[in-house]
């Protein structure tokens, strides 16, 4: 099966395979029936956690759509200014917010509703894993609102949520099929839980080094670690928390995971700046 989607005026075409042709299919069915999608990313790292197929679709499906920069409360204010302005120097509408947070879902609310004149509201929200959809949702719907039936065009099996008399959203987040990249980037990128990983050293590896070029000074902050060397880093901090192999032999694996969990929580505090990037 072939899904063709439109993208700046060229033609995409992406071919999908069983569980992932079936994931696209269901994000798609979710699109056609909301008038306002919002597609969620991750503040730390934003173009990382982007879907252009997602986006081409959008605009395929002439949805009106608005990226919001979530998780905010994991770098600093004028970081997550700084993407914001870039994203929108091209053209994009963006919002950042901290969905834990009543104030930023207030306001959320009401960018929402200035961008959709068509009543009722149908809303979206869709993206990558770990980028915080669920705890969106929750945030949108409050903690008394229940589901409700079927507005007229939808099916008892379609779960919408009523926050007002117009509003309406889906109570199940569209999850974005992953394409097939590699486990390092599943793992930087937060997709994958590090406790899967049979090899956790490369993308401990790949990440530590990108601390040490851009935020040198945060491992020593985090964990009292001071080196200059990824691996040596890895050993210190193996040894530092006590992980150890029979025989006495530091456990790096370990040790890679840990990183690699402490970046997904955001205990430790790695983030991406706009300006080496282009879209």
């Amino acid at each position: 099966m072939i899904l063709v989607l439109m993208k700046i005026g060229l033609t995409m075409k992406f071919k999908f395979k069983s569980k992932g042709k079936n994931a696209w299919f269901r994000v798609k069915k979710v699109l056609e029936k909301a008038n306002i999608v919002l597609e969620v990313l991750d503040a730390r790292d934003p173009l990382a956690t982007r879907s252009l197929d997602l986006e081409s679709l959008i605009k395929n499906l002439n949805k009106k759509f608005l990226l919001v920069l979530n998780k905010t409360d994991l770098v600093p204010k004028n970081i997550a200014k700084k993407w914001v302005e870039y994203l929108k120097s091209f053209g994009y509408i963006v919002t950042a917010i901290n969905a834990k947070n009543k104030k930023d879902i207030e306001k959320l609310k009401r960018e929402i509703r200035s961008l959709v004149e068509e009543k009722p509201i149908v809303l979206a929200i869709v993206g990558y894993p770990n980028v915080g959809k669920s705890t969106l949702i929750n945030g949108l719907k409050g903690r008394y609102v229940a589901e409700t039936s079927p507005i007229p065009g939808f099916t008892k099996g379609e779960k919408l949520v009523k926050i007002d008399e117009n509003f309406f959203i889906f109570d199940t987040p569209g999850i974005l099929p992953l394409r097939k990249i590699n486990l390092t980037e599943l793992a930087l990128k937060g997709f994958i839980s590090p406790e899967k990983l049979k090899n956790p050293l490369t993308p401990a590896l790949k990440l530590l080094n990108e601390i040490l070029r851009l935020m040198p000074n945060l491992l020593q902050k985090t964990y009292k670690i001071k080196a200059d060397d990824a691996y040596e880093v890895l050993k210190l901090l193996a040894a530092k928390r006590g992980f150890l192999l029979k025989g006495g032999e530091l456990n790096i694996d370990e040790a890679s995971r840990l990183i690699l969990r402490d970046w997904q929580s955001g205990k430790l505090k790695f983030y991406k700046l706009p300006e080496n990037f282009d879209l």
